[in-house]
């Protein structure tokens, strides 16, 4: 059990990341002087990722993993372990600036009500833009679709100070999340069973069905690699986009919504498999009516976290869901960034 002497912990999961310790763990642990803890967990790594953490960041403290069953299992065995007040779950690819905790921390204290929150996340590779995994607040549209302010499908904004705002989303980024440690327990945390993709979004989700606000902050900026474990575009990814966005629908969804979003979702994601066999991907065809197969092979496991969700909700807050269709405005309308939705977030205040 580690139990931390300042109020954060900055909870960095790393499975072979030596590479971006070497880049990245210096500046991480410098910014600690400004109030939190770092602390390394090591999940499985077959190279010698905890050795080069250990000799090279004494003030570093470190746990191990000892089978790697995935990013949101390695970080729920490892949050068990751990006691502060809040935690930063932050992968191993990003890079922070200077500064970067403390607008998290003071919206944290600031902002009544405020579960959990992210910073403005650009693209390490490419640094004048958005990234993928959270980019400057992220959302849910009126069919389970999740989209980000700054990043649509395959679209990246260039930041020009056009999203310098704080506002309330509907998720936010696991690659660099601020929540509240007692309500991550008391909500049962990252589920396990997710694997890795949108372990965060059911998090968030349970957190705002309890009443709770999620926040985008926008005084932070950190970089992200992205792609370093599961890459963009890769059958992977395809596959845990959409069985992992079924579950979090049924887990989190209200009944009556589910009832009609079901069937739709059903005839969309087969237009989806659809156009990749038009193209002759077969590949991503099948990856899309594999991950339906498990997802329904395991109905009733996640037929059983719904009832544990559903114990949970308290009064639900549907702040951060867009009303209409995000795939008709992308790919029927051609609204390829945010501000072309004509909708606007709540202010954080």
């Amino acid at each position: 059990m580690i139990t931390c002497a300042l109020d954060t912990a900055v909870v960095i999961l790393s499975y072979n990341g030596k590479k971006w310790h070497e880049l990245f763990l210096s500046l991480i642990v410098s910014e600690a002087e400004t109030g939190y803890e770092v602390i390394v967990v090591d999940n499985a790594s077959t190279d010698d990722t905890l050795h080069y953490v250990q000799q090279n960041f004494p003030t570093v403290k470190t746990l191990s993993i000892g089978i790697n069953r995935g990013f949101s299992n390695g970080y729920a065995e490892a949050l068990k372990l751990i006691q502060a007040k809040y935690y930063i779950l932050l992968s191993a690819d990003f890079e922070v600036t200077p500064g970067w905790y403390q607008p998290l921390l003071q919206a944290m204290q600031r902002y009544q009500g405020l579960a959990a929150c992210q910073p403005k996340i650009r693209y390490w590779r490419d640094r004048e833009y958005f990234e993928y995994a959270g980019a400057a607040g992220s959302f849910k549209d009126a069919y389970g679709y999740l989209f980000c302010r700054g990043r649509i499908f395959a679209d990246l904004e260039k930041d020009h100070g056009q999203y310098n705002d704080d506002i309330e989303v509907f998720w936010a980024s696991g690659g660099c999340l601020m929540v509240r440690a007692d309500l991550y327990h008391q909500l049962g945390g990252l589920d396990s069973e997710l694997y890795a993709h949108m372990e965060e979004v059911d998090l968030c989700w349970r957190l705002k069905n309890a009443g709770y606000r999620i926040g985008y902050i926008a005084g932070s900026t950190v970089y992200h690699v992205g792609g370093s474990v599961i890459s963009y575009g890769s059958p992977q990814k395809l596959f845990y986009n959409f069985r992992n966005n079924l579950i979090l629908l049924l887990k989190n969804e209200k009944t009556t919504t589910l009832l009609w979003l079901f069937p739709i979702r059903l005839v969309l994601d087969g237009i989806a498999g659809l156009q990749y066999a038009l193209k002759g991907q077969f590949k991503e065809m099948f990856t899309i009516i594999k991950a339906h197969f498990s997802f329904y092979g395991r109905l009733g496991m996640w037929m059983k976290r719904r009832r544990e969700a559903r114990r949970l909700v308290t009064h639900r807050n549907e702040e951060g869901v867009y009303p209409r269709s995000i795939v008709w405005q992308y790919f029927a309308l051609r609204k390829k960034t945010f501000d072309k939705l004509n909708w606007q977030p709540r202010r954080l205040s």
